[in-house]
């Protein structure tokens, strides 16, 4: 009988550069939404250069949305944009119009499944009229979403 030592498996993450003008420059394209009190989403796509991820392109899709809810519509056309340009999904960004910087129980649902096929991926949100811009990495989400979210069924199917 050989005695066999089990060591944890750890998970290093790929780093992803985010350009400091990403945020100033989605705001600007948000500005009509957030003076109407109505909530904007972007997604941050890429590519992998040497060892980490480069944020290239933030895509605004056509949407829609509320004060405390956005919606991409045409996912197609989002997906042709990531094929014509080979790029990855790096993660995504959002305005709160009217609250503060945080992640509420739906983004945290969204930002696990999103975490489920690229560890990587970052959530940011933006809260203009508070002046707040808030980061989520998979470190943050580790130490703030419960164990059981990978099984709940709360999922919003809308």
């Amino acid at each position: 009988d050989k005695n066999t030592t089990l060591r944890p498996t750890t998970t290093t993450l790929t780093k992803i550069h985010l350009p400091t003008e990403t945020t100033v420059k989605f705001l600007k394209t948000a500005m009509t939404n957030t003076n109407q009190n109505i909530e904007t989403v972007g997604f941050l796509a890429g590519k992998k250069i040497n060892d980490a991820y480069i944020v290239t392109h933030l895509i605004i899709p056509k949407q829609t949305g509320t004060s405390e809810y956005c919606e991409a519509l045409n996912e197609e056309e989002i997906d042709q944009i990531y094929i014509q340009h080979d790029l990855t999904y790096l993660g995504w960004i959002h305005t709160h119009p009217s609250q503060t910087a945080f992640l509420s129980a739906e983004d945290l649902h969204t930002q696990f499944q999103y975490q489920q096929l690229l560890p990587e991926t970052i959530a940011i949100v933006c809260a203009p009229t508070h002046h707040q811009v808030r980061l989520l990495t998979d470190l943050n989400m580790a130490k703030s979403r419960p164990p059981e979210l990978s099984f709940c069924m709360c999922l919003a199917m809308i």
